[in-house]
């Protein structure tokens, strides 16, 4: 999944990482025949590149970013009072994760867009990609909530 690249940094060997605005960290190595990016090796092709797309593999296998800790979270619902605005397409804002926690019965959890269906319960939870569409589909009687995600130590957006 393509993800805009927000700024670069050196790691503690001195290779260029990219942060994304998923919250993930990329490396961003030039070493030839693996690795093609000779833009990395100047400040200018890093310049060139910030705001630009980068593959994200952690957010194509559904993976929060670390660093990142609950700020929020719903009330609890059920088969009967999940909201419409959750059983439609929406997505987070940017920079924002969920996760989708069932306490009880069963779920559906949909993201069309990366075409994924995964089924919820109780000791598995849906994680939810910032600005990343989706929705949820009871499948009978069921209690859920869903936490909010942020980096930790940011204030409230």
């Amino acid at each position: 999944m393509q993800r805009v690249i927000t700024e670069f940094k050196r790691d503690e060997h001195g290779d260029w990482v990219a942060f994304l605005s998923c919250g993930h960290k990329q490396h961003v190595r030039h070493r030839p025949p693996f690795f093609e990016r000779l833009w990395v090796t100047t400040e200018e092709g890093r310049r060139d590149k910030t705001g630009g797309p980068l593959d994200c593999i952690q957010c194509d296998r559904f993976e929060m970013p670390e660093n990142f800790a609950p700020y929020r979270r719903t009330t609890e619902f059920n088969e009967e009072t999940l909201p419409k605005s959750l059983r439609n397409d929406h997505s987070t804002k940017p920079g924002v994760w969920a996760k989708i926690n069932v306490i009880e019965g069963k779920l559906i959890y949909r993201v069309d867009a990366l075409d994924a269906r995964f089924e919820l319960s109780p000791g598995t939870p849906g994680i939810v990609i910032p600005q990343i569409g989706h929705r949820l589909e009871p499948i009978g009687a069921v209690r859920l909530f869903v936490e909010f995600y942020k980096r930790a130590g940011k204030g409230e957006e």
